[in-house]
Order: C-alpha cells, then sequence, then structure tokens
C-alpha cells in the first residue's frame, strides 16, 4: 500500500490522494500538484499516510514542488483575473438577457482555462455567451451551473442557529437528507421549519441523525407501558436528548417525566396510539373487576 498525502483546492473541500513524490510535508503545507488541468496550488490536509490501493484513483499523480514565493503571486495575480472575469460575464448576461446568477470565477493555475459558475431556475443556452466571452479574455471559457447547495456553500451566509453555514465553513461533501431524519428526530413535519438559507433540509439533519437514533435504542417506544417510580403507566413523549420520557400514570392520569434509566417496560404489547387507549382499556378491566366482586358478595 503506497503512503500518500491530502491535497484540497479550496479552503472547504474534499482531499485527493498524492504521491508526495519523496517530499517531507506538513499539513497546511501549500504544494504544486499534478492535475487533469495541468498544475495546481492546493493545500496539504492529510499528512503522509498509508492509503489501501482500492481507495486510489490510478493513475496516482505527484506533488511537483513546495510552493514558492512565485506560486502565491500567480495565485493572487489569478483571483485578480477571476474578479475581471466576472465582471465582464455580468455585462455580457446583461446584454444577451440570460436568466443566470453568476457567482464566482476561477483560472487554473496557468491561467489557459476560466471556470464561471452560475446558477439558474432552469437550462440555460449560453453558446453565444461562450463566444463572447473567449474573444474578450483569450482563454478558454467554461460555464458550470450550480445548485441551491452548491450557491450556498459559495456565497456562504449565517444559518437559523446564528452561526456560519457548515456547507462554507467545515462540511467538505453533502450527504443526502430526508424527511424521514426530521420525523426521527421529533421535529414538525414542516419543511419550512427546518430548511436551511438554500431552501433545502439542513444538513444538520443529517449528521445529527445517528445520534438520535442511537438514543432511540436506549429510550421505550411511544405507547409502550412501564414501570416508573411513581407506578405503572404508558409513555406518551420522548425527549431525545434529554434522553427523558414522558409518562401516563395509568391510576392518577398524571403526567411525569422520567429518566429512561428509571424506567422498566413491561411485558405487555404496546399501544399503536401515543395515549389513552391502554390506559382507558386497564380502567375498564379494573372497574369489571370491582362489579364481579360486589356481586358475588350480594
Amino acid at each position: 500500500m503506497p503512503t500518500c498525502i491530502g491535497v484540497a483546492f479550496k479552503r472547504v473541500a474534499r482531499s485527493y490522494w498524492y504521491d508526495p513524490n519523496g517530499i517531507d510535508l506538513l499539513e497546511e503545507e501549500r504544494v504544486v500538484v499534478e492535475t487533469a488541468r495541468g498544475p495546481e496550488l492546493g493545500t496539504v490536509k492529510i499528512g503522509a499516510t498509508i492509503v489501501p490501493e482500492e481507495e486510489i484513483t490510478s493513475p496516482l499523480k505527484k506533488v511537483l514542488r513546495v510552493a514558492e514565493d512565485s506560486d502565491f503571486s500567480k495565485e493572487y495575480e489569478n483571483r485578480d483575473l477571476g474578479r475581471i472575469a466576472l465582471t465582464t460575464c455580468k455585462e455580457k448576461v446583461r446584454k444577451l438577457k440570460l436568466p443566470m446568477k453568476l457567482l464566482q470565477a476561477e483560472y487554473t493555475f496557468d491561467s489557459s482555462q476560466v471556470t464561471v459558475y452560475f446558477a439558474s431556475e432552469s437550462r440555460v443556452d449560453f453558446r453565444d455567451l461562450v463566444r463572447e466571452v473567449s474573444s474578450v479574455l483569450q482563454c478558454k471559457v467554461m460555464f458550470f451551473q450550480v445548485g441551491a447547495r452548491d450557491q450556498a456553500k459559495m456565497i456562504g451566509g449565517i444559518g437559523p442557529c446564528g452561526l456560519t453555514l457548515c456547507c462554507a465553513s467545515f462540511l467538505t461533501e453533502f450527504a443526502p437528507v430526508s424527511m424521514k431524519m426530521a420525523k426521527d428526530q421529533s421535529l414538525f413535519l414542516n419543511p419550512v421549519k427546518f430548511s436551511g438559507v438554500c431552501g433545502k433540509l439542513m444538513c444538520c439533519l443529517r449528521y445529527e441523525h445517528d445520534t438520535y437514533m442511537d438514543a432511540k435504542q436506549r429510550l421505550p417506544m411511544i405507547g409502550e407501558l412501564v414501570m416508573s417510580p411513581k407506578g405503572q403507566g404508558k409513555v406518551i413523549d420522548l425527549n431525545l436528548l434529554k434522553e427523558t420520557a414522558l409518562v401516563q400514570l395509568i391510576e392518577s392520569d398524571t403526567e411525569l417525566e422520567f429518566p429512561a434509566a428509571e424506567l422498566k417496560i413491561e411485558k405487555t404489547s404496546k399501544c399503536s396510539d401515543c395515549r389513552g387507549c391502554e390506559v382507558t382499556r386497564l380502567r375498564e378491566e379494573a372497574s369489571e373487576a370491582v362489579v364481579t366482586d360486589d356481586t358475588e358478595d350480594e
């Protein structure tokens, strides 16, 4: 198994495996590496480590050198060129009246190609735009349409929690998020309540999901009969983060909250409803027993 380093090309992005080429490299060190688009300037995010063959995309490309002052100057120059390219593209988009929201323009390290990222609610025919922009910038121009999540990642912002968006601060890849995850976390099934600034379900639902599912395994299910310190009752609600259960006591109808560790599940089939029916049935049975006893006494 080869020794590799992980290199990322953006501040918050996935890392790619590279052959260190005999160079001793530390994390956060800037390097120039070989890519399919030519040399690129990246950052070492994962130090030298042994990587299984199945995790490597062949052929394994090499680190060319540790970044020098001239490489940093080239990076700054490309950033300035990117801003100029974005301004040029915006002028052409207004001229052609295209339904596009331009987000970012990035030059390759050798300045031979610029990639312009944009958002749009529909497909856009930008062939005329490519021709006009190419004639002005005198390089190869590519337009790339991104989705709502990638748009939020590029622009950044503040989430409902008051912190910087997860996608813009530490999430390197987007994982699927579903309504079932919201249901498992006992959230109100109203997408507006747990949608991010991008309009999609919040990414935190995904990486918090395992914590909630783990807590559910240690708690009784809603509808189960349990023995609590105050007597027998029925679970009518759960607080997964506190790992407590709200129990409706059979004798008094009182609703009390108990830690899950203090509850013992009774060997009675649980009710499919959240409250009421099992309690009613037990009371009816108790009432019938009293009536029977009274009759026998007579």
